[in-house]
């Protein structure tokens, strides 16, 4: 089952790419030495836009996967899944 079409595939390996390119940044400030709170705001920078992904993700898995187990016997499967993902998101 697509999670999502290839407009928003390309979207979110556009994202994921340039979160890359941030974690790769922290490296360098941390090898540079770079005072901690500049460092500290960047990661903040980083989660934020890793959980924008995961949002993302959440969603199209919920308007598809989801879905489609609820409306085809698989209801229990569906919310085993949801609750997993809201017991790691709240970690």
């Amino acid at each position: 089952m697509e999670h999502t079409d290839a407009a928003g595939k390309k979207k979110l390996v556009r994202r994921l790419k340039i979160i890359e390119g941030q974690v790769r940044g922290l490296a360098a400030m941390i090898e540079k030495d770079t005072y901690c709170i500049d460092i500290i705001a960047q990661t903040s920078a980083v989660k934020q836009a890793l959980s924008t992904v995961e949002d993302v993700l959440l969603e199209n898995h919920l308007k598809s996967c989801v879905r489609h187990q609820m409306t085809s016997g698989q209801a229990g499967t569906a919310v085993k899944e949801v609750l997993a993902v809201y017991k790691l998101k709240r970690k």
